[in-house]
This record gives structure tokens, sequence and C-alpha cells, in this order.
């Protein structure tokens, strides 16, 4: 055995474990870093299938973002993982019977592929000679070829997607207290103060009388 062939039994081992611990383990903080470990492994193995632009993408895309974004979310919200397991056992027969067959599916897929004994090599003949060919640069040139105008409407779906997904989720406290500077900007003088005059109510004089006739009331009931 060679030491590729060992490090793929390496690599699908902790792969296989990793997978097995994300969906049993208690905790969702630990599914998620198990499943981020699921992620590093396979994108070894991507890299031994010498796809190494698929491996990138797998660690740029799932683990450095999404599965970062997951981490963040499981350890903001408090979940309630005895609630969570309530009903496990009612929704299992019908849950084994997908798994069995996915499992199937994927095997009646993949066994086609184990039976290739030479390795797929990417070649190009130029003239008399033949010299490799980075995956990454074919994948490039026909990506921004080909496909650059679904690349294009992808992009254009995600930003649309991004800014609809910004646009729900903002929303404005009533308990902050918060003042558009747009606002302040705009606001006038005699919009801040208005003066207002108002009639006295009560003379001044009949203020003091009221006031001395408060002061004998209160020194007679001392007297």
């Amino acid at each position: 055995m060679d030491v590729k062939t060992g490090l793929f039994y390496f690599f699908s081992i902790v792969l296989l474990f990793a997978a097995f611990r994300v969906i049993t383990a208690r905790n969702p903080v630990y599914a998620v870093l198990y499943l981020v470990l699921a992620f590093f492994q396979a994108s070894a193995l991507w890299i031994l299938l010498k796809a190494e632009f698929l491996a990138i993408a797998l660690v740029l895309v799932y683990v450095g973002a999404v599965m970062v974004l997951f981490l963040f979310v499981v350890m903001m919200l408090d979940i309630n993982v005895d609630s969570l397991r309530e009903g496990f056992w009612k929704h299992f027969p019908l849950a084994a019977v997908v798994g069995v067959l996915i499992s199937l599916e994927m095997a009646a897929v993949l066994m086609g592929g184990f039976r290739i004994s030479d390795e797929p090599k990417a070649v190009a003949v130029v003239g008399q000679g033949m010299h490799q060919v980075s995956n990454t640069k074919e994948l490039g040139m026909l990506l921004y070829t080909q496909y650059l105008y679904p690349l294009e409407i992808a992009a254009v779906i995600l930003l649309v997607a991004i800014i609809a997904a910004i646009a729900l989720t903002l929303r404005q406290r009533k308990d902050s207290k918060f003042v558009d500077p747009a606002m302040q900007v705009r606001v006038r003088s005699q919009d801040r103060l208005e003066v207002l005059k108002m009639d006295a109510t009560q003379s001044f004089a009949a203020h003091e009388t009221a006031q001395a006739a408060a002061a004998n009331a209160a020194s007679e009931k001392l007297a």
C-alpha cells in the first residue's frame, strides 16, 4: 500500500467518523464542529483526486462561510435539545427508509466508478508531445467563455437574494432611541423652538394675598 492509498483510507475513516458524530452529537455546537471536520476531510479527498479547485471551493464556501454562519446562529439561539428529540421514534421508520433508499442509489452510481483501474489523467496533445492541463485553468476558461452568461445570471440572482434577505431581516426596534441623520439636517430653527405668549392665570397681588392667607392659617393652627 503506497502513501496515497494510506492517506485516502485515513481521510475516509475520519470523514465517516465526523459524519457519524454530526447526527449523534447531543450538543448542536459539537455537531456543527464535526461537520466542519467532515468538510475538511472531503476537501483532502478532492485533493487526492487532483480536483484542487473543488477542494479549495469546499473549504472557502462551506467551511469559511456557511458553517461559520451556522455556528454563530446555533451559539446565539437558545436551542432546547430535549424539545428537538421529541417525536424521534415516531418519524424514525420513514427516515430509515429514505436513508436506505439514498444509500442504494449512491452505491449504484459510485460502484461503476470504483471499477476504473487506471487513474484518469488530464492531458492535452500538442504536436507530437503531451503536457499536463490544470483543472482550475480549464474550469475558469469554461466559466468565463462558454458559460459566461449563465454565470452572470447566477451572480445577479445571488445579489438579489442577498439584498432581499437584508431587507426582510431589517427591522427597526421600537425601544431604540434612533434619530435619522437626514431629518436632523433638514430641520429648521423654527421647528425646534416655538415661543408662546400666555396670559397670567393669576395676578401678582392676588398671589401675594393667597400666600399671606395661607401663612395666617398655618400660624393659627400652631397657636
